[in-house]
């Protein structure tokens, strides 16, 4: 990377990353977070790691960037060798000038109040001196082309803005290998494929990457040189891309929808019902001419009129920045309209307090770090009821029903904070599905999910009885196309299209303007919408052609 990466020399007689028979278990847990894992990634090669949500992606990157066993106390086994030298003989300091790591969640990595002081921050740390610093940060926000957001505050960034300030933090101690713990899950589409054509330009200029990443779909367009999918803590299939993908299950793994299609058609497809049922009348939250500035003066929503109804499942898509985190804010009273209102069932926001809003509207914070607090998930999901006032026999019902519908029973009695990021997010769904809103907000419910969880516990809420109206921002396409009645595209802080997923996902043109990418998925639907009339799944929609045909 001319400018960007010049890294310490390393002695190519060994690879840049070797790990035998690894294994290790938390201090907290009854079972090893990962078992026997071992497996080389070689100078220049991009290795994709996909696997279930909690079965041991993100301990191996503990492991490898020496967070276990220093930070992260239990049982280790085995040996991690970067260029051949083990690093528990090495100093965290100078593991870090090695390799780089860029978290799920990039509200626990950045620091910094500001763009350049974040990117900074690790440069200052090695002690360089102060135009170094100055021109490392500065080339590496150009490479990633955000030099734009050079001098911004890190707290109005949005999610996929501050994941590529996370990037460059790390890029600019110009690692010779880069781990990617789920970078894509707060970036729109067309963010998604920038920053995996990056992975592959930085990897074939010589990085060495460890990639992550539940959006296997997505991955799979770089050419992975290699992928590893790990189940139950250990790695059970690893080789070629073609080879693995032929051996992983489409149900827990997301695949293109050609190869599903294949697949599912010759499988019985399990009944799905809705439990909400669109009225098209009774308004729940209206907005009127809206418009809101933060401290900062720029309008970032402006011009909004929305009215969402009884029975809507709407889908909020747009790309980073667009406004969509801070519509909704408005919905649940976080925020107050700078111009015009909101109306929550007939009532201005602005004379609710948020508690008062709660008992309509149930949210879920897109980082799961904003929610969890609780000692464990069991209480952590009691919380919300005991402050809406439920009796006992209510919050233990509602508890019950919602570690169930998100797949989390089994973690009941955990710390919420010591879960992986994919099980932290569904607590925190859980955590509102317990309060029983009227109206559940969802920000990014699937980011740092696997594919079964996130079809399972989708499937699962939308057949709960009880909601009038479900809300989500998402960058996911596919998840719209699954299961919105409504989409609405955001733009420049305006809502640009509302409609059927059918008819709003058929504007190329206004997709490619929103930053949203056609998947395989989509264009299979487009392809079959005279036959089939609708958008569905790739599972329902191979039955569906199946049937139209016989």
């Amino acid at each position: 990377m001319v400018g960007v990466r010049d890294s310490v020399t390393q002695s190519s007689e060994f690879p840049p990353l070797l790990i035998e028979n690894l294994s290790f278990q938390y201090r907290t847990r009854e079972q090893p977070a990962i078992e026997d894992v071992s497996f080389t990634l070689h100078a220049g090669e991009l290795l994709l790691v996909a696997g279930s949500s909690g079965c041991g992606k993100t301990t191996l990157i503990r492991c490898i960037n020496g967070l276990v066993p220093r930070s992260y106390k239990g049982n280790l086994q085995g040996q991690v060798l970067l260029h051949g030298q083990d690093i528990s003989d090495m100093p965290l300091s100078r593991i870090s000038q090695i390799v780089g790591t860029v978290l799920q969640d990039p509200e626990r990595q950045i620091l910094g109040a500001h763009v350049f002081t974040e990117v900074a921050f690790g440069l200052e740390n090695l002690g360089l001196p102060r135009d170094e610093i100055r021109q490392r940060v500065d080339e590496t926000l150009d490479y990633l082309g955000i030099a734009h957001l050079r001098d911004r505050e890190t707290f109005y960034l949005s999610g996929g803005e501050k994941q590529k300030v996370s990037l460059a933090g790390v890029l600019a101690m110009r690692p010779d290998i880069l781990l990617l713990d789920e970078p894509l899950a707060s970036l729109d589409p067309a963010s998604a494929r920038e920053a995996l054509a990056l992975f592959r330009r930085l990897a074939d200029e010589g990085v060495s990457i460890l990639l992550v990443e539940h959006r296997v779909e997505d991955a799979l367009g770089i050419r992975p040189d290699r992928v590893l999918f790990m189940q139950d803590a250990r790695i059970v299939h690893a080789g070629p891309l073609d080879e693995v993908m032929g051996l992983m299950d489409y149900r827990q793994v997301k695949l293109p929808a050609p190869v599903v299609m294949e697949r599912a058609a010759k499988v019985p497809l399990p009944p799905f019902e809705p439990a909400i049922k669109p009225n098209g009348r009774d308004p729940l939250v209206t907005f009127e001419d809206v418009a809101f500035s933060y401290e900062s003066g720029a309008e970032v929503i402006h011009g909004v009129n929305l009215t969402l109804r009884h029975g809507d499942i709407t889908a909020i898509l747009g790309p980073n920045g667009a406004g969509k985190t801070t519509l909704v804010k408005h919905a649940i009273g976080l925020l107050k309209p700078s111009q015009g209102r909101v109306l929550v069932e007939g009532t201005d926001t602005r004379k609710m307090s948020v508690a008062q809003i709660a008992h309509t509207l149930g949210y879920v914070f897109q980082s799961p770090s904003h929610m969890l607090y609780a000692p464990t998930v069991r209480e952590e999901l009691a919380f919300g009821p005991k402050n809406l006032g439920f009796s006992k026999e209510a919050i233990e019902a509602g508890v019950g029903e919602a570690l169930d519908a998100v797949n989390v029973r089994a973690l009941a009695d955990y710390p919420p904070l010591s879960l992986s990021f994919g099980q932290q997010k569904r607590v925190s769904i859980a955590a509102v599905l317990a309060m029983r809103s009227k109206i559940l907000v969802m920000d990014e419910p699937t980011a740092g999910q696997d594919y079964w969880n996130y079809i399972a516990f989708m499937d699962s809420i939308l057949q709960t009885p009880g909601f009038a109206a479900i809300l989500f921002i998402t960058h996911d396409l596919d998840l719209a196309i699954c299961y919105a009645n409504r989409v609405v595209l955001m733009h420049g802080g305006q809502v640009v299209g509302d409609g059927a997923p059918s008819e709003v996902l058929a504007d190329l043109d206004l997709l490619e303007r929103c930053r949203l990418v056609p998947t395989s998925l989509l264009k299979a639907n487009l392809a079959h919408l005279p036959e089939t009339g609708r958008f569905m799944s790739a599972e329902a929609l191979a039955h569906a052609l199946v049937d139209s045909r016989r």
